[in-house]
C-alpha cells in the first residue's frame, strides 16, 4: 500500500538535486533591468566624470596660479638679493673710497704740517734782517707782476711794482743795495722802450683773414666763363666791321676753351671740391685758433696757428691772385705785430734781487 502511494504521488514535487551538486548551493537571483533605467544610469556616470574633470580643471588652474605666485616670489626675492648685494657692493666702493679720502686727507694735512713748518723756519730766518726781508718782500712782488703782466698782456702791474720797489730801496739807504736799484731803473727804461702790440687791432685784423678765407681762389681753380657778347649789328654798323668782331669773338671764344696754367704744388693739383671746401674750413679753423690764443695770451700757440696759415696759404691757393696777395700780407702783418706781443722779463732785476739775498 505505501509503493502505490508513493507511486502515486503529484508529479510537481521537487525532485531532489543532481548528484553532481551540493545540496546547500541555488542560483543567483537576476534582478530584471528595464530599457528606460539604462539612461539614467549612463547620465549618473556621465555626469560624476564631467564633474571630476572639472575638478581637476579647478585643481590644476589653482596649481597653475600657485606655481605663479611662486615664480613671482622667487623672482622679487633674486631681484632684492640682486638689489642688495649691488647696495653692499656701493657700501663696500664708498667705505673704500672714504678711506682713500681720509688717506689723502691725512697725507694733506701732514704735508700741510710741513709746509707750516717750514715756513715757520722761513719766517724765523726773514725776520734775523730787516734788509733780507725787504728784498725777499722785493722779489715775491716783482715776480707776481711779471706774472700778472704776462697773463694780462699789460706792463702796469710790472712797472708799479719796479717803481715801488724802487722807492723802498731808496728809503732803506743801503749802498750794498745800489746794484738792485741800478738793475731795477734799466729793466723799467727797457719796459718803457718796449712797444707792445695793439690786440684790438690783431683782432681785427684776423676777423678779415677769416671773412677772406671763402674768397681766396685755389691754385687749380678755372677760370669763369665769360658771357658771349652780343653780336646783334647795329644800324650805323657796317658789314665789314661786324664780320670782323664776330671774328674777335670767335677767337676769344677758342682760346677760352682750353687754359694752360702753372701750379707749383703738386698737392694742389690734385685737391677736389669737397676737399676745397674742407680746406677753406681748415684755414678758417686755424685763424679762429690763433684769435683764441690772442684773447688768452698763448703767444706760442697763435703764432703756431698762424704759420700753418700762412704754409696753407702759400701751397694750395693761388699765389698770383689779388686776393691771395692782400691776405697774405694781412697775415705778415699780424706775425711781424705778435713779435712784440710779448711782456719784456725783468731778468736783470731778479738778478740782482738774487745777488742781494745771497749777501753778496
Amino acid at each position: 500500500m505505501n509503493s502505490d502511494t508513493a507511486a502515486s504521488a503529484p508529479s510537481d514535487t521537487p525532485s531532489a538535486a543532481p548528484a553532481h551538486l551540493p545540496a546547500s548551493t541555488s542560483p543567483a537571483p537576476t534582478l530584471p533591468v528595464s530599457k528606460a533605467d539604462a539612461p539614467r544610469w549612463l547620465w549618473a556616470v556621465g555626469l560624476v566624470a564631467v564633474g571630476g574633470l572639472l575638478g581637476s580643471v579647478l585643481v590644476w588652474q589653482k596649481l597653475g596660479n600657485i606655481q605663479e605666485q611662486l615664480a613671482r616670489q622667487s623672482a622679487d626675492a633674486t631681484a632684492q638679493a640682486t638689489e642688495a648685494r649691488a647696495t653692499a657692493r656701493q657700501a663696500q666702493e664708498l667705505a673704500m673710497e672714504t678711506a682713500a679720502k681720509l688717506a689723502v686727507t691725512e697725507a694733506r694735512l701732514s704735508e700741510v704740517s710741513l709746509q707750516r713748518t717750514q715756513l715757520e723756519e722761513l719766517m724765523q730766518s726773514l725776520s734775523r734782517s730787516r734788509d733780507e726781508n725787504m728784498v725777499v718782500d722785493i722779489e715775491s712782488a716783482v715776480r707776481l707782476a711779471q706774472q700778472q703782466a704776462q697773463l694780462t698782456g699789460s706792463v702796469e702791474p710790472l712797472l708799479a711794482a719796479l717803481k715801488t720797489a724802487e722807492l723802498r730801496i731808496t728809503r732803506a739807504a743801503q749802498p750794498r743795495l745800489t746794484p738792485l736799484q741800478r738793475a731795477i731803473g734799466r729793466d723799467v727804461a727797457r719796459i718803457k722802450g718796449t712797444a707792445l702790440a695793439d690786440t684790438p687791432a690783431l683782432l681785427v685784423k684776423l676777423d678779415e683773414l677769416v671773412s677772406l678765407a671763402d674768397e681766396l681762389p685755389l691754385g687749380n681753380a678755372v677760370g669763369t666763363a665769360r658771357s658771349a657778347p652780343q653780336l646783334q649789328r647795329q644800324p650805323e654798323e657796317t658789314v665789314t666791321s661786324w664780320w670782323m668782331r664776330l671774328g674777335l669773338v670767335v677767337r676769344d671764344e677758342v682760346r677760352s676753351l682750353v687754359r694752360v696754367s702753372r701750379v707749383e704744388e703738386p698737392d694742389a693739383a690734385m685737391l677736389s671740391p669737397e676737399q676745397s671746401f674742407f680746406l677753406r674750413e681748415n684755414l678758417k679753423l686755424k685763424l679762429l685758433n690763433a684769435r683764441l690764443g690772442l684773447l688768452s695770451r698763448q703767444v706760442d700757440s697763435a703764432r703756431a696757428d698762424l704759420s700753418a696759415a700762412g704754409r696753407s696759404l702759400g701751397k694750395y691757393f693761388d699765389a698770383s691772385s689779388r686776393k691771395t696777395q692782400a691776405a697774405s700780407t694781412l697775415l705778415q702783418q699780424v706775425q711781424g705785430q705778435m713779435k712784440a706781443l710779448d711782456v719784456p722779463r725783468v731778468e736783470e732785476t731778479l738778478a740782482a734781487l738774487a745777488t742781494a739775498a745771497a749777501g753778496r
